[in-house]
């Protein structure tokens, strides 16, 4: 049965590929995105493969703008089925230089280096809202057309973050965390007026956001690239493909029994001691 999706930070590279296969499988698809080229380009992609999708520019960080998203939506192709909450992502500014703090770090003056006490509040703050309010405030919106009606779902973006913070970016692993923890408490709060909750949590993915930090120019893996494959059993990086499945089957009523769920899609990242 086609439903109607709409995703959330869909011009990028995971979630693009997310809306394609959607589509591929009859649904109709609202392309979200804060950047309105990005989207039409996803969208074009669609229509060209003979699917059905409007692109919608939109800022989750805005209410009144998500809002006007919805209008949209509504108005092209009736009433909401499912959201996959997409939109997050880090800031260098909630992020440090080293991975474990030393001595001589008090002492680093050179420029762009930043310890845990170099910080910058602002960063961390756009971290969290990105990932977090970014996920609280489309669900607000977009889920009152799910209330009461039958197999309607959510599907939320956390990260093996959530799990385990990995080092350097304290303000992104918290911030998946408390997406993953959302996940399970809007379970539990939607569990009686037929909505569904459940989360993604991707392991290490190559985007346009991470590529310059795992790959040098020509291609090879810089040196936290190189530790990541070494510490993932599979021995490779994940690609938007290894998302397409579950994503499926979750947003399918094969699970309709599944909720509150954080499913790792890791390539054995999590389960390996290093030893």
């Amino acid at each position: 049965m086609s439903k109607t999706i709409v995703l959330t930070g869909a011009g990028g590279v995971l979630c693009s590929r997310l809306a394609e296969a959607l589509a591929e499988n009859g649904h109709k698809i609202a392309v979200l995105d804060l950047r309105m080229e990005a989207a039409d380009s996803v969208v074009a992609r669609i229509k060209a493969n003979g699917g059905t999708a409007i692109g919608v520019e939109a800022n989750v960080l805005e209410k009144d703008n998500l809002i006007r998203a919805k209008k949209k939506v509504n108005n092209t192709f009736g009433k909401i089925d499912i959201l996959i909450n997409g939109a997050g992502g880090n800031h260098p500014m909630g992020t440090t230089s080293n991975p474990f703090f030393t001595l001589e770090d008090l002492e680093n003056k050179k420029e762009g280096f930043k310890s845990f006490f170099d910080l910058d509040p602002k960063g961390i703050e756009f971290t969290f809202n990105l990932n977090f309010l970014g996920t609280l405030l489309p669900t607000q919106v977009f889920a009152q057309d799910m209330v009461g009606r039958e197999n309607c779902s959510i599907l939320n973006i956390s990260s093996m973050n959530a799990f385990t913070p990995l080092t350097k970016i304290p303000a992104y692993s918290g911030a998946k965390a408390a997406v993953s923890n959302f996940t399970q408490w809007l379970a539990v709060h939607f569990s009686k007026v037929g909505i569904r909750v459940n989360a993604l949590a991707p392991g290490f993915f190559l985007t346009e956001q991470n590529r310059a930090l795992l790959t040098n120019t020509d291609g090879s893996l810089t040196q936290r690239g190189q530790q990541i494959i070494d510490q993932t059993p599979m021995g490779r990086y994940g690609t938007p493909d290894d998302l397409v499945g579950i994503t499926l089957w979750l947003c399918g009523e094969e699970s309709k029994f599944v909720t509150g769920v954080i499913i790792p899609i890791d390539g054995g990242f999590a389960a390996y001691s290093g030893v």
